[in-house]
């Protein structure tokens, strides 16, 4: 399965995702509130831009399943994920207009034209390869948080609960599974653009990290 390659290739920017001293303090509760306030600013906006591309996705479903799935992954996150951010958001004093009007700072600016350049010029197999990385290495990232005590931080607490939960594991399974079906068969060439999309993807994930942490 070609999703089993592609986690390899990526696999010294998954690992470094997880000792990044902002998942690291996710893990403890000790990410301080202007960088959660950074996280949730940036990841909103991102997640804005996320949910264009899955819906983009729905509509060039090659069968009813797939448009129905895609559909259901953009519900998950223009309902569950990003009212987990606006619950973030008023706790830590930020007004609804700065949530929705936050500028984009340059990382998730360049990641965010990335998922759209991508779903402008590639085919459906394509976005979904640029798309997974996020999902899956969040559900992978909440799922090793989860095996340890929860931090008695409820940001970080609720952070880890929300991903490592049924609703988001279910998603990101269905989307390594539709990548394997839409990839198969693929020639070496192709492949090698997918790998290529799913990498970069990967290093805008921890590069994500690195931003809010430095905040900027």
């Amino acid at each position: 399965m070609i999703s089993s390659d592609l986690y390899q290739a990526a696999q010294d920017l998954w690992q470094a995702q997880r000792e990044h001293p902002f998942v690291q303090g996710i893990a403890e509760g000790t990410i301080a509130d202007k960088q959660l306030a950074c996280y949730v600013l940036q990841d909103y906006r991102y997640l804005v831009e996320y949910a264009r591309v899955l819906a983009l996705a729905a509509a060039r479903a090659d069968r009813l399943e797939s448009m129905t799935w895609f559909s259901q992954v953009l519900h998950l996150t223009l309902g569950t994920e990003m009212e987990l951010h606006r619950r973030f958001a008023s706790r830590l004093s930020i007004s609804a207009e700065e949530l929705e009007s936050a500028p984009l700072l340059p990382t998730t600016r360049a990641y965010a034209d990335f998922l759209v350049r991508t779903a402008a010029i590639g085919d459906l197999v394509d976005l979904v390869a640029a798309l997974l990385p996020c999902t899956w290495g969040y559900v992978e990232l909440a799922e090793e948080l989860a095996s340890r005590d929860l931090p008695d931080d409820p940001f970080c607490a609720e952070w880890i609960r929300q991903y490592s939960g049924p609703e988001f594991k279910v998603a990101a399974d269905w989307l390594v599974a539709e990548l394997d079906r839409l990839a198969a068969g693929a020639s070496e060439q192709k492949r090698a653009v997918l790998e290529e999309l799913f990498v970069t993807s990967s290093r805008y994930e921890l590069a994500f990290w690195e931003m809010c942490w430095q905040g900027r």
